[in-house]
């Protein structure tokens, strides 16, 4: 897809300490410094040819600020997954590396996938996000430190059962505070009771739901499919019919909804029943629970869209 007369794409390379911008189609390529002085010039730059669209790179927290001043700005703006980018750079055949090309890439990534603008997480938001990617770092660390009990030299078990036992606590503690975040809300409140409300569906896979899903039940259920990574993609060429597997899409939810299929089909008469029919049926137990995800899905969506709790059918 070309460049429309009048239309004007901006790519942004985030860094710590500058921000590399590339415009398109003039080819304008600016560098400002991430900090408030910067990031009032790159808006200042920014007005005098406004952006049909404006794309950064999710760069683990780093392009928060400055998404949510252009988005602050009323400039559309879309965050993507690097991985997205780099392919689409390697397709084209840019294999060279810098920050001013790396701008460029997303600028031309901009141009010819235009990928849907998005609102931005208001500062609530925000904040449980970040309380549960912190939860989850810990909890990896303590998973990582308890397998290096089985291996570590005897000197130096204390200090390790130490900081499993700090880190047990520091897990403990942020769960506290996710829970207050979402009891000081009356809409999160009353859509963690929605979603707990069914069999296998804890606390954390609420909040996760809520924090990272807010489109659970908003939107129709292949574009929620679609979002959470569960749709199936084709792997045909010729007469060859491959199987069809999973991709892409937000891990975390699909994690997070992983683990609660895995506690329904255990504990929810609904999910149990279907799961038992799948692999009576003879399908492979990675495609039934799969399967099982897809129609968790579609509850929990069904749930918030009517607004009633969980019965049992």
């Amino acid at each position: 897809m070309g460049i429309a007369e009048g239309e004007v794409f901006v790519g942004i390379d985030v860094s710590k300490a500058r921000l590399d911008v590339h415009r398109l189609p003039d080819g304008a390529a600016r560098t400002f410094g991430y900090d408030a002085e910067g990031l009032a010039g790159l808006l200042g730059w920014l007005r005098t040819a406004p952006p049909c669209l404006v794309v950064l790179e999710a760069t683990g927290g780093l392009q928060l600020r400055a998404a949510a001043e252009i988005g602050a700005a009323g400039l559309p703006v879309a965050v993507v997954n690097p991985r997205q980018v780099r392919d689409f750079a390697r397709a084209a055949g840019r294999l060279a590396k810098t920050d001013r090309l790396d701008a460029e890439a997303i600028a031309r990534f901009a141009a010819a996938i235009r990928p849907e603008p998005r609102p931005l997480p208001d500062a609530e938001c925000q904040a449980l996000i970040e309380l549960l990617a912190r939860r989850r770092q810990l909890v990896e660390m303590r998973t990582a430190e308890k397998l290096r009990l089985a291996t570590v030299h005897p000197a130096l078990r204390p200090g390790l059962q130490e900081h499993i036992a700090w880190l047990a606590r520091a897990i403990d503690a942020l769960d506290t505070d996710i829970d207050a975040q979402v009891r000081a809300s009356a809409i999160w409140r009353h859509e963690a009771a929605l979603l707990t409300s069914v069999p296998g569906v804890g606390k954390g896979t609420a909040n996760t739901l809520i924090a990272l899903l807010p489109e659970l039940g908003r939107i129709p259920t292949a574009s929620l499919t679609a979002l959470v990574g569960l749709a199936p993609f084709n792997h045909d060429s010729g007469t060859l019919r491959g199987q069809r597997h999973i991709r892409g899409g937000r891990s975390r939810v699909r994690a997070a909804l992983y683990m609660a299929t895995l506690t329904a089909i255990r504990c929810n008469p609904q999910l149990r029943s279907f799961h038992h029919r799948l692999r009576a049926a003879g399908k492979p137990a990675k495609l039934a629970i799969t399967a099982c995800m897809h129609k968790m899905l579609r509850i929990l969506a069904a749930i918030i869209r009517s607004n009633s709790p969980w019965r049992a059918a």
